[in-house]
Formats: C-alpha cells, structure tokens, sequence
C-alpha cells in the first residue's frame, strides 16, 4: 500500500485542518496510509483510516498571521523551532512514504520554513525518492512581493506537482498568484474540497437569517452589526435569526429573540433551510455556501496583508453569485444594503454548480502519478 505524509498548519481559523482532514479521509478511502501530521491546536478530527500525529502545536500571535507563538502565547525560541523540526523528520523518515504533501507550502506557509525547508531536503534525499505535492487553495495572499513570487517559485523547483483546490471557471489562480506562468506546467486543478461525508436532511432552520463566522477568533465584529440590522422591520420581517459563534470568540449578548448556539454539526443542513446567509468567505464556508445556500452575504476577513478572503468574496459578487461587504465598510447601513442586494438578486441555486469534487480527484491524480 502506498504512502501519504500530509503535513498541515492551521493558524489563526481551523479551515486548513478541516480540508487536510477530509482530504486525508478520501486518500485512505481510495486505498493509500496516510499520516496526517498536524501542528496547529489539537481538534477533533474525522480521519476516517487515516493516522494522526501531532506536533508540539504552535498558532499565530495575532489576527496579522506574521509571527507564530505557542498556544500559551510563548515566542518560538531556537529551541522549540529545533526540537519540532526534529520531531518532524523523524516521524517522515520512520514512515518513508511515496507521497509527501505540503498544505500551502511553497505559495503560503513561510513562516515554517525552519521545517519545511529540512523536510522537503529529506525528501529529495529519501531513496527511492517520494512524489514531492504542493496542495493549495483557489487564492492565495495578493500581497505578495514581486520578491515573495519569486521566492515561491524558486523553493517550488523540487515540487514535481501544485495540486490547486479550485475550479478554474470560477477563479482561476492566475488571479492571485503572479507566478502562475512558471508553475503552470507543473500545476493541476482538482476542483474545490467539499466533505463527501456531510449529507444533511431535515427542516430546521426553515427561512432563518444564519451568521457565521467559522471556527476562528475574527468574527466579533460581524456578529456586533448583524445584531443591529436584526433590530430592522423592514428585512426579513417575522424572519428567526440564529448566530453561530466558534469557541474562540467573545461571548455575544445580541437580541433576546435572536438564537445564539456553538458551531453545529448540521451546519449544511441549517445553511440548506435558511432564507439567507450571512458569514466571512474562508474556503470552506465559501464551498459549502456553493454547494448549499439559496442567497448569501459574505463579509470577508481582511487586512493589509490578508486578502485571500476578500479575493474570493469579490470574485463570486463580480458574477452576481453572493453579496459583498468589505470589512472596512462593514456597518448596519451598508449589511442592510447588502441583504436588499441579496434577496433582489437571483438565487445562487440558479448557476451552474462548481467543481467540487477536489478530495476525490486529487486521490485520482496520485494514484495516476504513482502508476
């Protein structure tokens, strides 16, 4: 049997880990072992018959994802950088795999280059040598210095494929990423990533207002003027309003007859039933509100640096899919618009239906490759 070592770092969200998690559980189904070698914060995963190990976890320091901490805010030293890398390639080359896949890396991820960098070195010098993957989203930062393109090209040069996430007639990675001409040989799009296991069915949550934010800690101020426009008779009269708010952020005291709950495990089945959606433009609540929603609001997570979301946000509202509203100008009047945009325009149920089968495809390639 085959060989899979996917190495993913989930951040500040935890979208990273949940599409290595469900793309780690479509490689084991078609037939590889796989390790998924995860060094974020612990969650609880469905890996189905993939294998688990976690590294000493570290996360980012603040919302500007440019320095890394350990989860009790404690700086990186030599040491800790040391011992993980360590602990890394010891785990790689106890395994041996055929496959080795980086998450991001060389087009995101940099800030690990002190194990990246050693673990594809280990690769190249493993006999016989293994399939060298990138595995990357639709987008990647548009902020990137002519000097970063360059650079991620360059540490590319051992990579014998970039696996991209995404559907290239919806958004193509040539949007993003200036290096594509370079890359481009050597690239595939498998489609988007959406979990072949979440099948919902039922009636609750039947014409409500759902806001989300995801899993991560950057969703207060979303939640804070949704809670204002709540207050307005003119949008979505009579409609029940549910926030779904991640463990990371502050408790919320909105409205009393607004339904406030965690973040639930029917989350497509809520999304399918709602009138409206309203959330942030990660990837995957981008796929699922693709794959599930009637009409939506996105409100993409952005600063100077992070612009993957709003890329993506921007994309779908160029083509009439969603609504936007840029953070910057997120306020009760300019959500209200929004919302008017939304439920004027047509249903996103009306377009033709993206690529989401990535996992599966992505299984078909390697397996190909190996062959």
């Amino acid at each position: 049997m085959k060989r899979v070592f996917l190495h993913v770092q989930h951040l500040l969200g935890i979208g990273h880990v949940r599409r290595a998690a469900v793309l780690a559980r479509t490689l084991a189904a078609s037939g590889f072992d796989v390790l998924l070698v995860s060094g974020g914060g612990p969650l609880k995963l469905d890996l189905g018959e993939a294998r688990f190990h976690q590294l000493p976890p570290v996360r980012a320091r603040d919302a500007g994802l440019r320095e890394l901490s350990q989860l009790d805010g404690a700086p990186l030293d030599e040491a800790f950088r040391a011992g993980r890398t360590r602990e890394l390639l010891e785990v790689f080359r106890a395994e041996a795999p055929d496959v080795l896949i980086t998450e991001q890396f060389p087009f995101g991820r940099t800030q690990l280059r002190f194990e990246l960098l050693p673990l594809v070195e280990a690769a190249l010098a493993q006999r016989p040598r293994p399939l060298i993957v990138s595995s990357v989203r639709d987008i990647v930062r548009r902020t990137m210095s002519a000097q970063r393109v360059q650079e991620a090209v360059a540490l590319f040069e051992p990579f014998d494929l970039a696996l991209i996430h995404g559907d290239p007639d919806l958004i193509g990675f040539d949007r993003s990423f200036g290096g594509w001409p370079a890359i481009r040989a050597r690239a595939a799009y498998t489609g988007y990533i959406a979990d072949p296991a979440r099948v919902d069915a039922g009636e609750e949550g039947k014409g409500e207002v759902l806001v989300s934010a995801g899993g991560g800690a950057v969703g207060s101020r979303l939640f804070d003027v949704a809670a204002k426009v709540t207050r307005r008779d003119d949008l979505l009269s009579g409609a029940t309003w549910r926030f779904l708010v991640g463990a990371d952020l502050d408790p919320i005291v909105p409205p009393e007859d607004v339904i406030v709950e965690p973040l639930r495990d029917d989350f497509t089945t809520l999304l399918g039933n709602a009138a409206l959606s309203i959330s942030r433009a990660g990837y995957n609540t981008v796929v699922e509100t693709l794959c599930f929603a009637d009409r939506a609001v996105l409100v993409p997570f952005q600063t100077t640096r992070e612009t993957e979301q709003v890329d993506r946000a921007m994309a779908l509202a160029e083509r009439g899919v969603v609504a936007c509203v840029l953070q910057d100008e997120l306020s009760p009047d300019t959500l209200g618009a929004a919302i008017e945009r939304a439920l004027r325009g047509p249903s996103i149920r009306s377009f033709p239906p993206c690529d989401t089968n990535g996992a599966a495809k992505t299984a078909a390639l390697l397996h190909q490759r190996l062959s």
